[in-house]
């Protein structure tokens, strides 16, 4: 699988350690950055490049996820999800990784790099990648409310009247 990874300052170690544990299990890596470490980085660009990249493979055909790290993963996350088609969940445990993927067909998770270990994050991430999601229909039914808001701003009529 290709997996998309961009960080800011805060997790640029995670992320080169973490490059080469994707690397080792056979994953392709694509770092979008940064390449060097800047206390006053701007995030932003590297996080929505990485999740841009992974809706284009995603459209390719190309079995894409991404990653994006922060000092607390929470301004990846929404920068990544200004991305059309991008389902990004922000992670800090085994059972968000796994229910981001199986109810939420997220496509990118973020996590927080000063709240974990390496050895949690690499779980956090393993899961996320094996892990498929259900298709159960309540699930692609609501992913499907998401991506018609997202394209045209429709709803479900309120139920309030």
């Amino acid at each position: 699988m290709r997996i998309h990874i961009a960080t800011d300052h805060a997790g640029l170690d995670f992320s080169t350690q973490l490059q080469e544990h994707l690397r080792a299990a056979g994953h392709e890596v694509v770092d979008h950055g940064p390449i060097e470490y800047d206390a006053v980085d701007d995030y932003p660009a590297f996080c929505i490049r990485a999740a841009q990249a992974v809706i284009a493979d995603q459209r390719d055909g190309v079995e894409a996820l991404g990653v994006v790290f922060g000092g607390s993963g929470n301004g990846e996350q929404i920068a990544a999800n200004k991305v059309a088609g991008v389902r990004a969940a922000l992670v800090w445990n085994l059972s968000t990784a796994e229910l981001a993927r199986e109810h939420n067909d997220a496509n990118v998770i973020s996590i927080g790099a000063r709240q974990h270990t390496f050895d949690e994050v690499t779980s956090f991430i393993d899961l996320f990648i094996q892990t498929p999601f259900s298709g159960d229909e309540r699930h692609v039914r609501r992913i499907g409310q998401i991506a018609d808001f997202e394209r045209d701003g429709s709803l479900l009529p309120d139920p309030r009247g």
